[in-house]
């Protein structure tokens, strides 16, 4: 595995992978992987279609069970269910937009444990569709939807996956500018799963790259960057345009 000035794991790390392997039945997706997200900080987990990327959200989740090695959450190697993840600080984004289709906007923030106030402090232009069905409601303002719930109880580690997935790039850029300042201002840890490898660059602190299940490049995004074209070319198979 290349690494690009990749610092090890750190003991403050929110969540942190160790020789983690994952998949369905016996069949492994995510081979030996390491991986970890501190306090603040964005993460982005790359790979083309198939790499293992929604197979490590989810094991680090606690939805799917390891098949090996261990998952770390605050420091504690407990295996826990997602539901006491929830409880215990940590927010996942699926990439299916995870609304409820025939409640209003308000009684969707209101599911949420940070409640709607705080949820529209996050995204105020919410406000005008508090009494709109989210059924409603465009793609992009129910992924706005989505995440305000997610980012309103502060949790401690947000995964999100495919957080763009058919959005327009104005959407896009709204929904990193709010990731980064909850990173930036509330300490918020994210690990992100992007299909734009560019827009991914420029909001992420730091890049794993997966391929066939393995981590096969890590590092500083700045440094990464630099090597864009040869990163696709030789690990993504061109931009990623789907999840796994």
């Amino acid at each position: 595995m290349r690494n690009a000035t990749e610092p090890g794991p750190e003991q403050d790390a929110v969540i942190e992978a160790r020789k983690l392997s994952a998949g369905y039945g016996s069949l492994a997706a995510v081979r030996d992987l390491d991986l970890h997200v501190r306090p603040g900080e964005i993460v982005g987990l790359l790979g083309a279609n198939g790499a293992g990327k929604t197979t490590t959200i989810l094991a680090l989740s606690g939805e799917l069970a390891p098949l090996s090695g261990e998952v770390r959450f605050g420091g504690d190697a407990s295996r826990r269910s997602l539901a006491t993840r929830a409880r215990q600080g940590l927010a996942l984004v699926t990439e299916e937009k995870s609304v409820f289709m025939r409640l209003t906007t308000a009684e969707n923030l209101r599911l949420g444990r940070g409640g709607v106030d705080r949820a529209l402090e996050i995204f105020p232009q919410l406000r005008e569709h508090l009494r709109r069905r989210a059924g409603l409601l465009s793609g992009g303002q129910q992924q706005i939807l989505t995440l305000a719930r997610a980012l309103a109880a502060d949790p401690r580690i947000l995964l999100a996956d495919e957080l763009s997935l058919g959005l327009a790039p104005i959407v896009v850029q709204q929904l990193f500018e709010v990731i980064r300042r909850a990173a930036d201002e509330r300490g918020v840890g994210v690990l992100l799963v992007e299909q734009h490898v560019r827009s991914a660059l420029e909001v992420a602190d730091r890049l794993y790259i997966l391929q066939r299940g393995r981590c096969v490049l890590q590092g500083p995004a700045h440094e990464l960057r630099e090597s864009l074209d040869e990163i696709e070319r030789s690990y993504l198979a061109g931009p990623v345009e789907a999840p796994d």
